[in-house]
């Protein structure tokens, strides 16, 4: 661990404790379900709120943050780690009170960061303007067991998933698979793409009730998101429905799910302040790495859903 700077340690503070901290990870067993947009429509929803959001991003390809706003990204943390950009090289501003922090290299070697490196992560963050009221990350499948540090570290982790059988079955493996290597014991479930609220209910009460008898987790119900064509149709446009059609379903479920999100019961680490949430992440990701070596010595039948 780093011996980080008092000055370093102050300036977070001030960027990140003036009010409650949010980070929430939002997760996927699958591909496909729309993650990514509604990552970007909720920090929009947020910073109409009067909210300063920070979207971390672990995908690369044409998965990511960058993507979905039209925004060929100019680097990655990893390069702030090791000192070749600066932070305001590498994020950028998609909207008012919005920043994204293109991470997808540096969540890869996250459990690998030297002391230097560490120290040069926190100087970045530091360099940023304006303090951060909400960190939303979208965490990248490409983790140990499917997952990110930042999912072990933050307060709240959400999975996404849509209405299908596959989506459904994916969601739950990975929570089963996250629970029983690395401890993450409470998911919120925000079901997306439904015909309507009723099926959003059932999807989750289906997880909560096989999670529950099976001892995997505790679920909570995040909402949910019908399916609208015109969504997918604003994406390839680049652009958020909460700003184009605010007042659509799928918009206002959006906003009501980021508004409630703000509510959440306050985590561990925002009593610790933000030298202790990094020690978390720091920490969530070696045990990550360590995770994967334990359940090669698992039998295949702990797996079965």
């Amino acid at each position: 661990m780093a011996d980080f700077h008092v000055d370093q340690a102050a300036g977070l503070r001030r960027l990140f404790t003036q009010q409650q901290l949010h980070v929430v990870t939002f997760a996927s067993g699958a591909s496909g379900v729309g993650k990514t947009a509604v990552i970007a429509n909720v920090a929009v929803a947020l910073a109409r709120q009067g909210e300063n959001v920070l979207i971390v991003d672990e995908n690369g390809g044409a998965r990511h943050m960058g993507g979905f706003f039209g925004v060929l990204p100019a680097g990655d943390l990893l390069q702030v780690v090791n000192r070749q950009l600066a932070l305001k090289d590498v994020l950028f501003s998609p909207a008012p009170g919005v920043q994204v922090l293109p991470a997808g290299r540096a969540a890869r070697q996250i459990a690998r960061l030297s002391s230097a490196q560490q120290e040069a992560m926190l100087e970045g963050i530091n360099a940023l303007a304006e303090p951060i009221d909400v960190i939303l990350v979208d965490s990248s499948p490409d983790h140990a067991h499917g997952f990110s540090p930042w999912g072990l570290a933050a307060g709240e982790a959400v999975m996404v998933v849509s209405g299908s059988g596959a989506s459904i079955t994916d969601a739950y493996a990975l929570i089963k698979k996250v629970s029983l290597a690395l401890d993450r014991r409470h998911f919120r479930i925000l079901a997306n793409r439904v015909k309507n609220a009723r099926e959003g209910q059932i999807i989750f009460n289906n997880l909560k009730n096989v999670a529950s008898e099976r001892g995997v987790a505790r679920l909570d119900y995040g909402g949910a998101i019908p399916a609208d064509a015109r969504l997918k149709q604003l994406e390839a446009l680049h652009q958020p429905i909460v700003e184009v059609l605010p007042e659509s379903p799928s918009a206002l479920a959006l906003k009501t799910f980021a508004h409630h999100m703000l509510a959440w019961p306050e985590a561990e680490y925002e009593h610790g302040g933000v030298e202790h949430f990094v020690e978390r992440l720091l920490y969530s990701a070696r045990a990550a790495n360590a995770g994967a070596l334990t359940v090669q010595a698992r039998a295949p039948e702990t797996w079965t859903a």
